[in-house]
């Protein structure tokens, strides 16, 4: 048998998609196309039409034809078992049966047609290995990629280091020229908080108690310090020996990188991770920002039931301004009965009890200013709810492994109980280790799997009411069902259980009321089904 081509065409004869697979014009394979809609006619169920040269074998797929030119002396039989391979791989790839549908998924369909065909002749493949070999990556792109990304990261080394020696060349000539420290603030304002945040200069103090300011005498020591270490350099004749040495730890970059690709957690990025989180937050515009953030730590057993539910919330309060520092927090909660709320010690707690309203003992002692680092500013209220109840978990877990023959099927199935939207859910599942990844049959959703760590990990974008529950199904070798535990989820949402809020903002001297804004977020710290 020899295919000649596979075509995916309309009804009316238009050529979406078409694949080659032997040395034949171009002018040849179009006419052989153009010809098949006028030999099928009208009518008639034909699942082939033989002319003088070749054999048209094709498939109705709705409003389409799935189309398949061979030579005349090709077993019929082989080239329907190719035609029925093909229709199965359309749905698979395709977004929707019709024109746009096959037009937008054209490059996709062509790679998974060459992995059915090769040369004219049919591959013994399956379905799930073509979507396979489809996905599978290649060693030398991924090393070229890490060998470019890792030369840009040290370009754009190289670029900081030199902005940073014209900037220090720049202070040492106003201070040659002018005298003193003080000639500093001649580069104006802009530039000396760029050089005191490149100093990690952080303030200090803002907790309840104590002032704020910046510890100027030992930063400030250090950077003179580093600046008479090193010979004062000028922005027109930079020092020798600061040149773009692309090369010099691309070794140890492309090292790092691969075992960072194939999931390794190395030391140097789970640092700067704090710092990311924090930069990805929206930035404070509001001159007062109130946080209501609600960690969550369940334990659930993997045949049903709780073993640790444990619910700790706290209000935080982010001030900008020192003038709006003379302030009261009104705040209405949900009514959880099960809810034990508890204020800062420097808080007027007869003032909460009896009219939720949070204020200092001094009322005439404003709240500290500016932004507390990862604290998220000052803590003004906690809570803590524990239960054993099994509906207050907001998500549950079931996984049902069994063994049938030399394979493991495994179904896992999620189930949102509360009327909560649950964000970015991931729900990780450990694996033996397996030489290749998993074979996923269903999924709601997307999956990765982590061969390093030999964990499937099962992506839900967003859980609303659209859908409350899901499954994933995959097969992997014969192993033990204590394997695929203990499973990890985590995932956030803008609902809380203690449902608090901030209703109003109250002045203590009296005057129009500060413009406010308030943050509420639910996150998971340890989630897991055991």
């Amino acid at each position: 048998m020899v295919v000649l081509a596979a075509s995916v065409i309309s009804k009316s004869g238009k050529v979406l998609v078409s694949r080659q697979f032997v040395d034949m014009s171009r002018i040849r394979i179009e006419g052989l196309l153009a010809a098949f809609p006028k030999l099928v006619g009208t009518g008639k169920q034909h699942t082939y039409v033989e002319t003088e040269n070749v054999r048209y074998v094709y498939q109705p797929i709705e409003a389409l034809n799935l189309l398949l030119v061979t030579n005349k002396q090709s077993n019929i039989l082989e080239d329907l078992e190719t035609l029925r391979m093909l229709s199965k791989l359309v749905p698979e790839y395709a977004y929707s049966l019709d024109e746009e549908g096959i037009c937008k998924t054209a490059f996709e369909l062509i790679f998974a047609f060459d992995e059915v065909i090769s040369l004219g002749h049919k591959e013994n493949v399956t379905v799930a290995q073509v979507k396979q070999y489809c996905e599978m990556e290649s060693h030398e792109e991924k090393l070229h990629k890490l060998v470019m990304q890792s030369k840009i990261n040290e370009t754009k080394d190289v670029m900081k280091r030199k902005a940073s020696e014209i900037d220090k060349s720049k202070i040492e000539k106003n201070r040659g020229d002018k005298g003193g420290f003080m000639s500093l603030q001649s580069m104006g304002s802009g530039r000396l908080e760029s050089s005191f945040s490149d100093m990690s200069i952080s303030s200090s103090g803002t907790g309840f108690g104590s002032g704020s300011g910046f510890g100027l005498n030992s930063d400030v020591e250090s950077f003179t310090s580093k600046a008479k270490g090193r010979p004062p350099s000028s922005a027109t004749a930079p020092p020798k020996g600061f040149g773009m040495q692309l090369g010099k730890s691309q070794r140890t970059n492309q090292f790092l990188e691969s075992l960072k690709a194939e999931g390794e957690v190395i030391l140097e990025d789970a640092q700067p991770k704090a710092g990311q989180s924090r930069s990805a937050a929206p930035p404070l515009t509001d001159p007062i920002t109130l946080t209501v953030e609600e960690k969550l730590n369940v334990m659930l057993k993997r045949d049903g039931g709780v073993s640790n539910f444990d619910v700790q919330g706290t209000l935080s309060l982010q001030i900008l301004s020192q003038e709006d520092g003379l302030i009261q927090v009104q705040i209405e909660n949900g009514g959880n009965p099960g809810i034990l709320f508890k204020t800062h010690p420097n808080m007027n707690k007869e003032l909460f009890s009896n009219e939720n309203i949070l204020g200092l003992k001094d009322p005439n002692r404003p709240f500290p200013t500016g932004q507390a680092g990862e604290a998220g500013g000052v803590g003004l209220l906690k809570w803590r709810m524990q239960s054993a109840d099994e509906s207050m978990v907001p998500l549950t877990i079931n996984c049902w492994p069994s063994v049938s023959g030399n394979e493991t099927y495994v179904s896992i199935e999620y189930e949102a109980l509360l009327e909560f939207d649950l964000q970015t859910v991931v729900i990780s599942v450990p694996l033996p280790a397996l030489r290749e990844a998993p074979n996923v049959k269903q999924i709601d959703g997307e999956w990765r799997y982590d061969s390093r760590n030999s964990v499937l990990e099962w992506s839900i974008l967003l859980i609303d009411k659209s859908n409350r529950s899901g499954s994933m199904e995959f097969v992997v070798p014969p192993v033990d069902s204590s394997a695929f535990f203990p499973i990890s989820v985590r995932f956030s949402a803008t609902s809380t259980y203690s449902g608090l809020k901030v209703v109003n903002i109250l002045p203590i001297r009296g005057g129009p009321a500060p413009k406010f804004s308030q943050r509420t977020h639910l996150i998971t710290e340890n989630y897991q089904v055991v």
